[in-house]
């Protein structure tokens, strides 16, 4: 499978998909994953996984998809239960387990356990499997009751043992480790009947014999033992909810007295066999902690946080504290459950703890089903593997931790197709990767669980977690690998994730007329100016009468300038920001329903058209070009005059004259001003409105098509001459990918999507003046199942030749990646049609609205665009994604650089020529997702200073290389000028104060020194008085 992501989940951990037959329809939406941080401290310090640093960047490498290979000696490999897989219940001399009890009376099925995968009895084939993952370790468990039929350990099952036998010799013969478990869950019935179980103290002397048995068979070919499968399951499902064997039901105290009775059983065994076996086998041995995860509402709440540790300290560390801590259970347990909890002695204690080699670790289904049974707390659970193996870490000091057992589940009718199960693989191991390589944790082994489909303990037959399919009502049972083993395979033989979609870094420049251009949609035209003070030729007093208000001086006219742009402030304001961004390309929208009230020219609205000229006049002042689009429809605003839409919209043939009528009257009123025209935003999307049936979206997209075309002429014939424009549309073309590339149907699906959305339109311009051959053919071939009613419309011969190069360069608006799987549909709508379901990366850096960030999405689609139309140009019309920080918008800043990256490396590698790129968008709306560089309040977020970089290197040159467009000279200019457009009140004011302030001082400079002439003349006068005779 191939690397689906640049980078890794960091919002909530889900998968999106509907609830259909194809994936098992769980509730998920509560497995939040959350970022994690390095971890590390002391034993008994889990607590600290749970505190986040709220300043930590969201693009942080150690919380993204991690590309590299696991260490060297790490061990891969599989699991299964004998009870699971086995069959063979009542063959050859095995006895009945407390399962084969449960079944038959509790869950009331006769025949389940002859519907099993049979291991037993065909074991080469389960081999066979084995060859084909090429693991390098099997683990698998051992049946008590096949050995000994009544649990006493006195005259073997010869059959049995032969069949054990036989196991463990092929695996050593393939170089496969053998890990062996002793108990699964399957304890002899009669041991049950006869001593209550787990709740006898007797039980554990007895499976000392019987571990001691098997340490002499088996230890001589077996390295790695478990002496029991997650004991809190065997206790709390069996002696308290009773979902699962013997079936108790509410006796609490007799659930910790069963996991008390586990626990001195493990310790025993591992005490027998590290003083008699050890030495000479050289084994290591442990037993199977299973355990959930969670997460608290709130991070920055201690209260929450205790809870959280609580919840796992009644799960995993009820187990883990005795045997791999200090010997006793978590205080919380002590103190809320003294009454019904029993306790060790001070002997016991020492005897207890320590008695694992390693830590065992389960994490899976069955530690999270039902969510009811959990000890929540009411906080979150959460699958993040990775957290819990750092919570391992910190409580427990670092223990070296072997997975044994992790996978997820499908429904029973899933057969090879569990593309849900290659993504929470896929999650799982790359969370034990992150956990190796950024948190330094010694996991040295991974178990997919399962290798075949088996019996389900309380699901019985109704779910599925093999990797391999077993169809269990044939008689050969054959090991069909299904998708998950094909990605697990691929996994063992990369050893880890190599990166094959991404090339790294590149270096390099766009053409030095490369287009950098800001978008925006929809501009609101003000229908008056908002600053008519200089425009007002009447005389106003203020607060005359003492109401604070103006009061107009009758039959007093002032002299006034003339109407300015900069009147109106939005404009200003617009302005002010195309100036901070510096962006050489302006790409905004015109309101139709505002410039043609009524939908035709009897009413012009000339203000409006003078509004959107003075946006344009004034941007071409600071040098910035604008690509204006007529036509801007959005889920929520159609965009249609209001007479148009209540005659039909799109399914009215008059809204294509209209609409030609309406391009003409903006190509002759703005076209002098205007190099690029977008006749219609992403036309392809317009299905999501009319979608009353496939043939209403189907004839409304052909209206916008011949609407755009006819539009495409008038400027070729009538404008192109004199106003030397271009002209296109632009069309959303985010790239697809097969969610199960191991499946034809996919990648079938993958290149359906892109007929059904891209070349549905781009054919009938870019290529042949018609549909897509293929998507034509697939309507018809459902409508002869009977699936559909659709029909594309035809074109005439006519309008072939009108609509066929009718765009002088191809626009498109990408944001994202998205993954598909093939899902037949029946229904007569253009989403059924398809026949495609969207499936969730959960592994994908995705924005809060659940855009996946796959930047090489970007450069696939500009190649499938080269391939399937030729050498055209190309403008990125839009890209761009929401992110939620006001004060530090690292997402969009990282978005930018690699979908930037990918573009630049389309161009010199690929030769795609693309001519702009168009960041999306200039302002963000509220109450809508923060696409914008710009919040509503016009605060400039730090993706500008970003994004004025990138356009400055224009691209990414080595730092040795010159910039090969020297603008430096032009940059200067341009920022003068700026300044200069945007500091006009300013300077004014500035001008008229300084020539005041030097009127002043001439005036104080002329008094001054006239009065100085004049204390001269008096001075001269009284010196020369004296000598008058």
């Amino acid at each position: 499978m191939k690397a689906g992501c640049a980078a890794g989940t960091l919002g909530n951990e889900w998968i999106f998909y509907s609830t259909n037959k194809r994936n098992l329809t769980f509730n998920t939406s509560f497995w939040a994953c959350v970022l994690i941080r390095t971890v590390t401290g002391f034993a008994g310090e889990g607590r600290s996984v749970w505190k986040k640093d709220s300043n930590f960047s969201p693009v942080n490498a150690t919380q993204m998809f991690l590309y590299g290979t696991f260490p060297p000696k790490f061990l891969w490999g599989v699991g299964t239960g004998a009870f699971e897989v086995e069959g063979s219940w009542r063959k050859d001399g095995k006895g009945p387990s407390i399962w084969d009890n449960f079944i038959h009376s509790e869950l009331r099925d006769e025949a389940s356990m002859d519907d099993s995968s049979d291991s037993y009895t065909f074991l080469e084939k389960d081999l066979s499997a084995l060859d084909f993952l090429g693991v390098t370790f099997y683990q698998f468990s051992i049946s008590w009751p096949r050995l000994f039929p009544t649990g006493m350990v006195a005259t073997v099952n010869e059959k049995g043992l032969h069949y054990y036998n036989t196991l463990i010799d092929s695996l050593v013969h393939r170089k496969i480790e053998p890990i062996v478990t002793l108990y699964h869950w399957d304890l002899p019935l009669a041991l049950q009947e006869k001593y209550g179980g787990w709740k006898n103290e007797s039980i554990i002397n007895i499976f000392n014999d019987y571990a001691t048995f098997c340490f002499q068979t088996f230890g001589n070919r077996v390295k790695y033992w478990i002496t029991i499968h997650n004991p809190y399951l065997v206790a709390w499902h069996g002696y308290g909810t009773g979902m699962h064997a013997p079936g108790e039901r509410g006796k609490m105290a007799a659930v910790y007295t069963v996991g008390h009775n586990l626990i001195k059983a493990h310790s025993k065994v591992w005490h027998n066999y590290n003083q008699n076996f050890q030495q000479y086998q050289k084994g290591f041995l442990s037993i199977t902690l299973g355990s959930h995860w969670i997460e608290p509402n709130r991070s920055e709440d201690i209260s929450d946080i205790m809870k959280c540790e609580q919840s796992m300290e009644r799960v995993l560390g009820w187990f883990a504290k005795p045997i791999h801590g200090d010997g006793d259970y978590p205080e919380e347990l002590k103190n809320k459950l003294h009454s019904i909890l029993p306790s060790f002695t001070e002997a016991e204690k020492k005897y207890v703890k320590g008695t694992a080699d390693f830590f065992a670790f389960s994490f899976g289904p069955n530690n999270f089903k039902p969510p009811n049974t959990l000890a929540k707390m009411g906080q979150n659970l959460s699958l993040n593997l990775r957290e819990v193996l750092n919570w391992i870490q910190l409580e427990y000091s670092n223990p070296r931790i072997l997975i044994t057992e992790n996978g997820w589940f499908t429904d029973s009718h899933v057969e090879t197709e569990d593309t849900t199960a290659i993504y929470m693989m896929k999650n799982f191991i790359n969370k034990v990767l992150q956990a190796i390589k950024h948190d330094k944790i010694d996991v040295f082994g991974y178990t997919a669980w399962s290798l075949l489909d088996g019996f389900e303990w309380q699901h019985k037959y109704n779910t599925r977690r093999g990797l391999f399919y077993v169809d269990f009502n044939s008689k050969q049972k054959e090991r069909i690998p299904k998708s998950s083993a094909h990605y697990y395979k691929e996994i063992i033989q990369e050893h880890g994730f190599l990166m094959k979609e991404c090339t790294l870094d590149f270096q390099g420049q766009f053409p030095c007329d490369f287009s950098w251009g800001i978008t925006e949609s929809v501009l609101k035209a003000e229908s008056v100016a908002s600053s008519p003070q200089f425009c007002d030729p009447n005389l106003y007093l203020w607060n005359i009468t003492g109401d604070g208000l103006l009061h107009q001086v009758k039959g007093v006219t002032l002299k006034t300038r003339p109407a300015q742009c900069t009147d109106f402030v939005t404009i200003k304001k617009q302005l002010e920001l195309l100036g901070k961004i510096k962006a050489t390309h302006y790409r905004f929208a015109l309101d139709w329903s505002l410039i043609l009230p009524n939908g035709d020219l009897s009413a012009i609205n000339r203000q409006v058209l003078r509004y959107y000229r003075c946006v344009i006049s004034e941007a071409l002042k600071l040098n910035v070009q604008p690509m204006v689009t007529l036509y801007y429809p959005t889920h929520a605003y159609l965009g249609l005059p209001g007479p148009l839409l209540q005659n039909g919209g799109w399914l009215n043939q008059s809204t294509v004259q209209a609409f030609k009528n309406y391009a003409d009257l903006c190509f002759h009123e703005l076209g002098d001003l205007v190099p690029f025209w977008i006749t219609i935003n992403e036309p392809n999307r317009l299905s999501d409105i009319y979608n009353n049936s496939s043939n209403d979206t189907y004839q409304a997209a052909h209206n916008l098509l011949i609407a755009h075309a006819m539009a495409w002429h008038i400027y070729d014939k009538q404008y192109r001459s004199l106003q030397h424009g271009q002209v296109s549309l632009s069309l959303h073309s985010d790239w697809v990918e097969p969610a199960n590339p191991y499946f034809k149907s996919h990648l079938k699906a993958a290149e359906r999507f892109l007929q059904f959305e891209i070349a549905w339109f781009a054919d009938p311009i870019f290529k042949t003046g018609d549909y897509p051959a293929t998507m034509r053919e697939y309507i018809n071939y459902k409508n002869r199942k009977g699936l559909t009613s659709s029909s594309l419309p035809h074109f005439t011969d006519e309008e072939k030749k009108l609509v066929k190069g009718a765009a002088d360069f191809y626009a498109l608006n990408h944001f994202t990646t998205r993954f598909v799987i093939h899902e037949p549909k029946n229904g007569s709508r253009y989403e059924f049609d398809r026949d495609i379901q969207f499936l969730q990366d959960i592994t994908c850096l995705s924005s809060p609205s659940r855009w996946a960030v796959v930047p090489w999405g970007l450069r696939k689609v500009l190649k499938w665009i080269k391939t399937r139309y030729g050498d055209i140009d190309v403008y990125v019309t839009a890209n761009g994604i929401d992110d939620q920080s006001l004060d530090n918008d690292e997402l969009r800043k990282y978005y930018l650089e690699k979908y930037i990256q990918e573009a630049l490396k389309a161009q010199h590698i690929d030769k795609v020529r693309i001519r702009g790129y168009y960041a999306f968008k200039l302002t963000e709306e509220k109450s809508k997702p923060r696409f914008g560089f710009f919040t509503s309040e016009s605060k400039a977020k730090p993706s500008v200073q970003f994004y004025n970089h990138l356009i400055r290197s224009n691209g990414f040159p080595s730092e040795h290389l010159k910039n090969l467009c020297d603008q430096s000279k032009e940059n200067t200019q341009c920022t003068i000028c700026l300044f200069l457009s945007q500091k006009k009140p300013l300077i004014f004011f500035g001008s008229c104060l300084f020539s005041t302030l030097l009127f002043l001082l001439s005036v104080v400079i002329f008094h001054k020194r006239k009065k100085r002439k004049r204390y001269r003349g008096k001075v001269f006068h009284r010196i020369c008085v004296p000598f008058k005779k």
